[in-house]
């Protein structure tokens, strides 16, 4: 039997992954955690196999998102891990990978998807959701493991996106003309495969660019 620990806030939501997880009858959840915290405390007392946890979570000690995959990654390399995601897009994916999951699934996806993920990462294989399939044969990128890469310029754009400022403000704020501006917010968001200002900013707020 294979074991599995579950994290997420929402207490409906591990109801519904452990009736999937468990179904086959080849995996069993032996542990359920609400947030980061206990995720952390929790895999240092049961043993498993995989762990399977939402990325956004409440935690007081312990960061959530890629923070909280850095440091199972590091504790527990031989652990594999399935990030539960509703930023579905493939610059969370990619930094999710280069993080360390070794699953994505999209949180809109269909209940079979968790098994397959199972049943892919268990054999030493990374599992994408297959949402985030199409968005890359779409784009036609690179492998989803290696992480976007931003100038120093389009971080500095993006950040000051993220926190409020409008391109015209950004602008006058660093002495350079608004076409300059929108174009590196445009090229930013074409090598973060992100098309929208709401993606722009979850993104920002996932690697720490905002708080």
């Amino acid at each position: 039997m294979i074991r599995i620990i579950i994290a997420d806030d929402h207490p409906i939501v591990r109801v519904g992954q452990k009736v999937v997880i468990e179904a086959s009858g080849r995996y069993k959840v032996v542990g359920e955690a609400d947030g980061p915290d206990q995720l952390m405390e929790m895999v240092k007392r049961i043993p498993c196999d995989v762990i399977v946890t939402d990325f956004a979570m409440p935690g007081n000690q312990q960061a959530d998102g890629y923070g909280l995959l850095g440091l199972l990654n590091r504790q527990y390399p031989a652990v594999p891990v399935i990030l539960v995601t509703m930023f579905a897009n493939i610059a969370t994916l990619r930094t999710a990978f280069s993080h360390g999951a070794r699953g994505v699934i999209a949180k809109s996806a269909s209940a079979r998807e968790l098994p397959q993920a199972l049943n892919t990462v268990v054999q030493g294989r990374q599992f994408v959701s297959e949402c985030l399939r199409v968005q890359l044969d779409q784009a036609c990128l690179d492998q989803p493991t290696q992480s976007p890469k931003l100038s120093g310029k389009e971080q500095e754009v993006v950040r000051m996106l993220a926190s409020g400022m409008t391109v015209s403000q950004i602008a006058a704020r660093v002495n350079r003309s608004i076409s300059t501006i929108s174009k590196q917010k445009s090229t930013a968001m074409n090598r973060l495969c992100i098309s929208t200002d709401v993606d722009l900013y979850a993104y920002a707020r996932d690697v720490g660019m905002v708080p």
